[in-house]
């Protein structure tokens, strides 16, 4: 396979002026140049081969630089790149919504664009905040998960329960109460906590990622739990927000994670997947008695918030190539059969003596290494060295390993990726 050449100088130059996200610069090590990527491969400098096993981060699932994608891109290019959101539309805005609305989760009528899973996040917030507001009700705590993580902007940072993220601006946060993932064996006590919270404060709307926590090291919860949880608040009039940014888009099996569930979200927030990794974008949809309450003459009642590359008009394109690919027949078969697959690994892992809880759902299957370690500690940099050098890229949590593979990895890759985390058991 080809590969661009980069300069062996590139690291030094990195180093010079680069400050890299979730990195503490004084104990890391260099950066590694990555020069090319393609299907499920990223291809370092030297020409050395990773297998992309989280999709970078669970947004390049049709693999890197699928040309169905870029080519749709490439073209757009030439007609429109950019432009305002606000005053103007465009045929790829509008033709995304379209498609969206078809898949979304039942009673989405409503797209508001903005730039990432942050910002789509605290778009959901501001939106049901303000929605009390607007209607003349005093509410103005949101209800949020235990160990949920939403975002780096202040909204999204209010509502995630990641002090190692979130822990130096926690003074400047808005209201959030918190209830615990239900997870089967606990639903009475969480409902519970729930009812008391809606006693006590003035709650506007509960905002979870359903199903699964991704930054918390990928815990799934109790889809029956949630759905109480999501029937009470709804009873409450809490507006319900999905943050589907990382569940999105076909990794649980389904188009939505909010699919497997009866009660569904008033607003759902989208990213990651949505473009393909192509492009960043993000977008959150809502309900229609979301949107009339922001309908009005009054022009303070608006949602005023907006961004420079809200709608663009190649990210939008990048995005609708992407839905068309999500709803192929093969693009289907692939996500069923990477869900076979993880199942099958899932059953040999119950064999090893130093794994427990393990979960899988659709492409996404998890477990821990029993051993207790820092989130960023020494294990998690073994285990990341020991992937790294056999080829495979993941990116531990801790004690915990994960996979969310692109849906056109080959079943060669697949079970190399499969063999090296059993391999990392064997040294570990």
């Amino acid at each position: 396979m080809r590969f661009i050449k980069v300069s062996d100088k590139l690291r030094e130059r990195d180093k010079k002026h680069l400050w890299h996200p979730l990195t503490q610069h004084k104990v890391s090590p260099e950066m590694l140049p990555i020069a090319k990527a393609e299907g499920a491969l990223l291809i370092d400098d030297n020409g050395k081969e990773y297998i992309d096993g989280i999709s970078s981060w669970y947004t390049a699932v049709y693999g890197h630089c699928n040309q169905k994608i870029t080519s749709r891109v490439a073209e757009q290019m030439q007609q429109l790149d950019q432009v305002v959101f606000s005053g103007f539309t465009h045929e790829p805005a509008v033709k995304l919504s379209e498609a969206l609305v078809k898949i979304l989760p039942e009673g989405q009528e409503k797209m508001f664009f903005n730039d990432n899973g942050s910002t789509a996040t605290e778009i959901g917030i501001k939106m049901a905040l303000q929605y009390h507001h607007n209607l003349g009700n005093d509410r103005n705590v949101m209800l949020a998960f235990e160990e949920g993580f939403h975002g780096d902007t202040f909204g999204a940072m209010s509502v995630s329960g990641l002090s190692v993220y979130n822990g130096a601006f926690k003074d400047h946060f808005i209201r959030v109460e918190r209830i615990p993932v239900p997870k089967g064996d606990n639903n009475k006590e969480v409902i519970s906590i729930l009812k008391e919270h809606i006693k006590n404060h003035k709650i506007a709307g509960f905002i979870y990622e359903p199903l699964i926590q991704g930054a918390a090291a990928m815990k799934f919860h109790d889809a029956d739990g949630l759905n109480e949880i999501l029937k009470i608040c709804r009873e409450n009039e809490i507006i319900l927000v999905a943050d589907e940014v990382m569940t999105g888009f076909g990794k649980t099996g389904k188009y939505f994670a909010s699919d497997y569930l009866s009660e569904k979200p008033d607003i759902v927030c989208m990213s990651k997947a949505l473009t393909a990794g192509l492009l960043p974008m993000g977008l959150t949809s809502c309900s229609k008695k979301i949107y009339d309450a922001f309908y009005s003459e009054d022009i303070s009642k608006g949602l005023f918030h907006g961004h420079t590359y809200t709608a663009n008009p190649l990210a939008c394109t990048a995005a609708l190539a992407a839905l068309e690919l999500l709803q192929s027949d093969e693009i289907q078969q692939n996500i069923n059969q990477i869900t076979i697959f993880n199942k099958e690994f899932a059953a040999k892992l119950l064999q090893h003596s130093k794994v427990k809880n393990i979960r899988t759902l659709g492409v996404i299957l998890a477990f821990e290494i029993d051993v207790k370690t820092d989130r960023y500690g020494g294990l998690r940099d073994r285990l990341y060295g020991f992937f790294m050098e056999r080829g495979v890229y993941l990116r531990p949590l801790g004690n915990t390993i994960y996979i969310v593979p692109p849906y056109i990895i080959s079943e060669e890759q697949l079970q190399k990726m499969y063999s090296v985390i059993e391999g990392c058991l064997s040294e570990f």
